[in-house]
């Protein structure tokens, strides 16, 4: 059965008296039947974000047509906005190295029909998980990485996302820090998992830190990518307990099953469009 279609609405701007009101008034006004709504002000910096979802069937605003005439309402609010169509799937690329547990748990997923998007590639910098793409039948490109290579590769990345329209890049455990340059074309549309409860132990080795600390419990974070090493817009986070009898291999193993589910999380709610970012934070409608 063909799905009907829907849009979704992500706005935010300064708080002001009747927002609800005002934006709700817009879709009735159009015969519009909202099917999901939801809003949060953050009272300190007196900011509005507002997310809504809205069955297009008898909406009297056709589809080509539906960013011109919101328009002026967003630039009387003087908001943030974008609009999805449910028809415009998102197109997924996935980057990964050698560790394969995020890259099997993300393309499970797919494959189970839990996200609503296409993967378009797999990209790495080692041939290792070609085996995984070949299960799922999904086209795999190895850029190695050579010393002194690097913008060179990244270029090459670049064209590739370009060629397959990608929108959003994954970061499935790939081993390397991008370049600002390769980051600003993908605005808030990189997810990173980092093996760590941000901001805590940040770089390199956080589970080795974790443990020569003798933390009593360990996470992982998935956020968006910045300029700056694992600083960007957290998305999701979670964290398991440990205790004194676990090794530093107990931690990696405990750490990577979190891994997995908190990407699987983020990735869900950046394709739902449930994500608004300001600043260095996000605003997360679950």
């Amino acid at each position: 059965m063909e799905k009907e279609l829907t849009a979704t609405l992500l706005f935010s701007c300064p708080d002001r008296k009747g927002l609800v009101s005002r934006i709700s008034h817009f879709f009735y006004e159009h015969d519009g039947n909202i099917i999901d709504l939801d809003e949060h002000v953050e009272p300190s910096e007196r900011l509005f974000f507002l997310r809504v979802a809205w069955n297009m069937e008898g909406f009297t605003i056709p589809p080509e047509s539906l960013r011109s005439t919101f328009s002026p309402l967003a630039v009387e609010c003087n908001a943030e906005w974008s609009i999805r169509l449910s028809s415009k799937r998102h197109r997924i690329a996935l980057f990964v190295s050698k560790y394969n547990h995020c890259l099997q748990e993300i393309l499970w997923r797919h494959d189970r029909g839990e996200y609503d998007a296409d993967i378009a590639c797999i990209v790495s910098n080692h041939a290792d998980l070609k085996y995984l793409a070949d299960r799922y039948k999904i086209p795999f490109y190895v850029f190695p990485l050579i010393p002194g290579n690097k913008s060179e590769q990244e270029q090459n990345e670049l064209a590739l996302l370009k060629e397959e329209n990608v929108d959003t890049i994954i970061l499935a455990r790939y081993m390397q820090v991008l370049s600002p340059v390769f980051v600003e074309h993908f605005p808030s549309r990189i997810i990173n998992i980092h093996h760590s409860f941000l901001p805590a132990f940040a770089g390199s080795n956080p589970y080795k830190q974790a443990f020569e600390r003798g933390v009593k419990i360990v996470g992982a974070t998935s956020h968006y990518v910045t300029g700056d090493l694992d600083e960007g817009p957290i998305i999701e986070q979670d964290i398991i307990r440990i205790s004194h009898k676990d090794t530093l291999d107990d931690l990696i193993r405990k750490g990577r099953d979190l891994e997995r589910l908190v990407l699987a999380r983020a990735v869900r709610l950046h394709l739902e469009d449930r994500v608004l970012v300001y600043g260095r934070k996000t605003v997360v409608f679950e």
